[in-house]
């Protein structure tokens, strides 16, 4: 029997993480643990970015995460990584889940600029609390608020035009899930 799995599937706002992650979870029946479901239970109490939110989230995630992976779940996260999260956090989530038996594989999502600017606006990303303005996103870009080191992936996928089911087939197939 295969060892619980986290699939961290990471990339900029606007890249389709959500909805590849969605068509991966009906693929290989694994749960999803999307990024919004904690930011925006901590958007009801806290500024982004403060250090309430930036500790409670971190926990949220770590938590969860490696509760989940304890009762035997496989899951996959969506995550864009920014400047609001610790540069080693990618690391100290492997070594947690590791310690409780279970896997972290990472696959990165990646997208043509000019394609993210024409998603972030879109009707979808306002389900939840997304960055869904062109300008604010433009300013956060510009400002370094995207900046983050690079994560080690198991695969890329480009997802400019790819279409959602595709990338989920990819990534089943090379993860062997």
């Amino acid at each position: 029997m295969n060892p619980p799995t986290l699939l961290v599937i990471h990339g900029p706002a606007a890249s389709g993480k959500y909805t590849i992650a969605k068509e991966l979870a009906a693929v290989t029946g694994w749960s999803l643990f999307h990024n919004h479901l904690t930011v925006d239970l901590l958007l009801s109490l806290f500024p982004f970015g403060s250090p309430e939110f930036v500790r409670h989230r971190e926990r949220i995630w770590l938590d969860l995460m490696t509760d989940a992976l304890t009762a035997g779940k496989s899951l996959i996260f969506t995550f864009h990584p920014e400047s609001s999260v610790a540069p080693d956090f990618p690391e100290r989530l492997r070594a947690q889940v590791q310690a409780r038996g279970g896997v972290v594989r990472f696959v990165e999502v990646v997208c043509d600029e000019t394609e993210i600017e024409k998603r972030i606006e879109s009707e979808s990303r306002k389900e939840f609390f997304k960055l869904n303005s062109l300008p604010f996103y433009r300013q956060l870009k510009q400002q370094g608020a995207f900046e983050y080191p690079s994560i080690p992936s198991e695969l890329r996928i480009d997802s400019t035009a790819t279409p959602p089911r595709e990338a989920a087939l990819q990534i089943a197939h090379a993860l062997g899930a």
